[in-house]
């Protein structure tokens, strides 16, 4: 029996090990913050998906997450509804520093801090390079550095969930054509969920480029639905601004429209804001803010974006009185030209 029983108690204790390692966590992320944050829930979400990977409450100042992942992903930690920073998620113990911006203790982590603190030494020369003759060939040599670095990184990262975040930068400047081109030479990032939306979008941008009819949408917002077709081919020019009261580039393009609004609303030129991507709250107080005069669609989410292939914004489109995209994604000295030649044409059928 003594015999029987320690078989048995043997068996079960391997069985209990044997479970503890299955579940055994092989990922830590440790997030120092503060003790006001205690009680807060903080949050790991896949950079690709969108979907929560991990949550943990704030405790002593501290946000640490253990759990288990096979693959290394792409991820945010975000809290509150903001986004703290990004890391790849991958087995080890990560340490994330909020302040400095800096992730480490991990292979892909320790490569990408050692990948941005080469970058940010070669932003630092630029910054001291003489404003002289040299300028010119100077800056063009360490631009070149910049290029070969970025290649070096993604060439090492290429299989991996880093390399897929570089492989995704280049390919939000690129068309259709150019990013079928570019999977077929990195098939591994085929698959991805970004990758996926980033085609429909360049497809949807190819037909809304100029030359296109425009597409119609409806957003309600507080009981009230409006229409892209309610301010365009209504036989006036109409210059639309997809935008969002966060968004720096954003706000300092509102200038520009202010200047041609003032200059062309009363000879026929018509302004519409749709604000995407954004909060009614903080857009109201940003048109407050800014003094926009012109009439807005407000809380348009992701609508307008989807349907015209918009991965970035301000993102401004020019439509003809018929309706026509007849300029699209100009900005600054560029969208005054297009707006001053549409308006001299429209001038001149006047006359």
């Amino acid at each position: 029996m003594k015999i029987k029983h320690l078989i048995s108690t043997s068996a079960l204790v391997a069985v209990a090990v044997a479970c503890a390692s299955a579940t055994a966590p092989n990922y830590t992320v440790t997030v120092p913050l503060t003790e006001d944050e205690d009680d807060m829930v903080a949050y790991i979400v896949d950079f690709d998906s969108g979907d929560k990977i991990d949550s943990t409450i704030v405790v002593n100042g501290v946000a640490k997450f253990q759990g288990n992942i096979t693959t290394p992903v792409m991820a945010t930690i975000s809290m509150e509804g903001s986004r703290l920073g990004s890391l790849v998620l991958e087995p080890g113990n990560i340490n994330v520093d909020i302040k400095s911006r800096k992730i480490t203790g991990t292979p892909i982590n320790d490569y990408v801090e050692k990948w941005e603190k080469q970058i940010g030494e070669l932003q630092n020369e630029a910054r001291s390079l003489p404003q002289d003759s040299s300028y010119e060939q100077k800056s063009q040599e360490l631009y070149n550095r910049f290029l070969a670095l970025n290649e070096k990184a993604f060439k090492d990262n290429a299989n991996n969930a880093f390399g897929y975040y570089m492989f995704l930068q280049q390919c939000y400047e690129t068309d259709l054509k150019s990013l079928n081109e570019k999977l077929k030479e990195y098939p591994q990032f085929a698959n991805g969920k970004r990758i996926a939306k980033l085609r429909t979008a360049l497809i949807n941008k190819e037909e809304t480029s100029v030359g296109h009819k425009f597409k119609d949408f409806a957003i309600t917002n507080n009981g009230k639905t409006q229409r892209l077709s309610d301010y365009i081919g209504k036989g006036k020019y109409t210059l639309v601004d997809f935008w969002a009261s966060w968004c720096g580039p954003c706000i300092r393009e509102t200038a520009i429209i202010k200047e041609l609004y003032n200059k062309y609303h009363d000879k026929g030129l018509n302004v519409l804001g749709v604000a995407v991507w954004d909060e009614p709250q903080n857009t109201l107080k940003a048109i407050e803010q800014h003094q926009l005069p012109w009439e807005q669609i407000i809380n348009a989410k992701t609508v307008p974006t989807d349907i015209y292939g918009i991965s970035g914004i301000p993102c401004i489109i020019l439509f003809d009185p018929e309706g026509n995209i007849i300029s699209r994604d100009k900005q600054d000295e560029d969208l005054v030209k297009d707006v001053d030649a549409a308006m001299l044409k429209a001038a001149a059928i006047e006359n």
